[in-house]
C-alpha cells in the first residue's frame, strides 16, 4: 500500500508551516468525524460510463454506438480533449474530434463532462504534454473558447490525476491550482455562467513521484483552490477490496471503500457546497486479466454495490464507470462492460438495473435498485424457489428518478432478480447474505 507522500510544493516557509498544520489538522479530523448520514445523499447523482476510443473508433457508426449508451442508460458520458491535439500550432484549433462526439452525444441527448488535459508544446516550452503551462492565460484561454464552442456542456473537469507524476510535471497542487484550476474555472465561469467546473480529479494514491490525494487537497485548499465540485477516481487498490470493505483505513489514500474519508476532507477545505465527482471507477475482470482481474459476477456485484454507496453518500452526484469495453492489449484495461470481442458481460445488466442488498436483520432484508436512465417505470421484483421464479407482489412503480427499495422476507441465500418491461431483460441475480 502506498505509503504517506508530502507535497511537493514550491512554497515559501510561511506558507510550508501553513500546510503542515492543516495536514495535522485534517488527520485528527478525519479520525474524528463520524461518517456522513445516509440521509443527505444527493437527489440527482448521474451514473455515466468515459470510454473515449471506443465511443470515437467503436464499431458501428457514431450513431450506433450513441444508440447503445441510451439502451445501456446512461446519464452522461466524461470525455477527454486533449489541448495539445486541438491547438497544436498557437491560435489555430482543430475542433473536428470535439465537434463529432460532444454535438453526437448533444443530439443524442446525454449530457457530457468534459475533461481538459494535455499541454502543447508552444505551451510548456516543448515539453511533453503532462508538462504544465509556463503561463497562467494560455489555458484559460483555450477553457474560454471551447466553452463557448459548446454552450450545452455545463459539466467540467481540469486535467487528470495530476497528483501523478505520469499527469502532472511539476506534481504540485500549488503549480496546479495557480496555472491550470483557477484560470480556467475564472474562463468557463465567465463565458457559460451556468456551468459547474470541478478540479482535483485526483487519482487513489501518489505513486511514484507523486502527491496523496489527501496532501493534494490540503495543498489545494493552501493555493486557494476555487471549484464547484472535487473530482476524484476512487479505483480499488488491493485485492479483495470491495466498495464497502478492505481499504486502508490508516493510508493518504482514498478509494470506494473509505469514501467518508474523501467526504470530510473535501469538506474541511472548501466547505460544505462543494460537491463530489466520482469521475473514474471500475473493476478488472478475469478473464482476461489473470493478475488483478475479479470473475464476471463480482464485477456485477461490486458495480451494483458502488452505486448504490454513491447514491447514499451526502454531495455525490456524479458516478463514472470507466470502460464500455475492454482493450485489445491485454496490459492495458479490462474494466468494459462489454469483452473486446463486443459481448456483454453481467456488468452491463448491472449498469441498466443495478439491484443490490442494503441491509439484513433477521429474515428482514432491503433490496435497493433502480431502473435507468431513470424516469418513473415498472418493474417486477422475482424471487427464486424451488427451482422456478415467483413474483414477489405485483408490478411496482419507481419513482421518478428511476429508483426503487424493497423489503423482503428472506434468509441468508435467498435468490431475487428484477424484470424490467421498459429494458425488455432481467437485472442479475442477487443472493441474500
Amino acid at each position: 500500500m502506498q505509503s504517506v507522500t508530502r507535497p511537493n510544493i514550491a512554497l515559501n516557509s510561511d506558507l510550508y508551516v501553513a500546510v503542515v498544520r492543516r495536514l495535522l489538522f485534517l488527520a485528527f479530523l478525519l479520525v474524528m468525524l463520524p461518517a456522513p448520514a445516509a440521509g443527505h445523499a444527493s437527489p440527482s447523482i448521474q451514473f455515466g460510463v468515459q470510454d473515449d476510443a471506443w465511443l470515437q473508433y467503436g464499431p458501428g457508426t457514431l450513431t450506433e454506438r450513441l444508440d447503445r449508451l441510451n439502451t445501456l442508460g446512461v446519464d452522461i458520458v466524461r470525455v477527454t480533449i486533449d489541448w495539445r491535439q486541438t491547438e497544436p500550432t498557437r491560435g489555430v484549433d482543430n475542433w473536428a474530434r470535439a465537434d463529432l462526439l460532444l454535438n453526437g452525444l448533444h443530439e443524442h441527448g446525454i449530457a457530457a463532462l468534459v475533461t481538459l488535459y494535455g499541454t502543447p508544446g508552444w505551451a510548456n516550452g516543448g515539453k511533453a504534454e503532462n508538462w504544465a503551462p509556463t503561463s497562467t492565460t494560455t489555458f484559460a484561454a483555450f477553457a474560454r473558447r471551447i466553452a463557448v464552442r459548446y454552450p450545452f456542456v455545463h459539466r467540467w473537469a481540469i486535467w487528470n490525476e495530476p497528483n501523478q507524476r505520469r499527469w502532472l510535471r511539476p506534481t504540485s497542487p500549488l503549480v496546479y491550482t495557480q496555472r491550470l484550476l483557477n484560470p480556467a474555472v475564472a474562463a468557463i465561469h465567465k463565458a457559460s455562467p451556468g456551468s459547474l467546473v470541478a478540479g482535483g480529479v485526483t487519482a487513489p494514491r501518489a505513486s511514484t513521484g507523486g502527491v496523496s490525494p489527501i496532501d493534494w487537497i490540503a495543498g489545494m485548499q493552501a493555493a486557494h483552490a476555487k471549484l464547484d465540485a472535487y473530482a476524484h477516481n476512487p479505483y480499488p487498490l488491493q485485492p479483495g477490496e470491495t466498495p464497502t470493505s478492505g481499504g486502508c483505513d490508516h493510508c493518504s489514500t482514498i478509494t470506494m471503500a473509505t469514501l467518508p474519508r474523501l467526504l470530510n476532507a473535501v469538506q474541511l477545505a472548501f466547505g460544505t457546497k462543494t460537491r463530489i465527482w466520482l469521475t473514474e471507477y471500475g473493476y478488472q475482470t478475469n478473464p482476461p486479466d489473470t493478475l488483478l482481474g475479479v470473475s464476471y459476477a463480482k464485477q456485477a456485484e461490486y458495480d451494483s454495490e458502488a452505486a448504490l454507496r454513491a447514491y447514499l453518500a451526502p454531495r455525490v452526484d456524479m458516478l463514472i464507470h470507466y470502460l464500455v469495453r475492454d482493450e485489445p492489449d491485454p496490459a492495458r484495461w479490462q474494466s468494459g462492460l462489454l469483452t473486446v470481442g463486443a459481448l456483454a458481460k453481467p456488468s452491463y445488466q448491472a449498469f441498466q438495473l443495478p439491484l443490490t442488498q442494503q441491509s439484513r436483520s433477521g429474515t428482514r432484508t432491503v433490496l435497493w435498485g433502480q431502473v435507468r436512465p431513470g424516469g418513473s417505470s415498472s418493474y417486477r421484483l422475482q424471487q427464486l424457489r424451488n427451482g422456478n421464479w415467483y413474483s414477489v407482489g405485483g408490478n411496482e412503480t419507481t419513482s421518478a428518478r428511476g429508483y426503487y427499495t424493497r423489503v423482503v422476507r428472506a434468509v441468508a441465500g435467498a435468490r431475487f432478480r428484477i424484470w424490467s418491461p421498459a429494458v425488455h431483460t432481467y437485472s442479475r441475480i442477487v443472493t441474500v447474505t
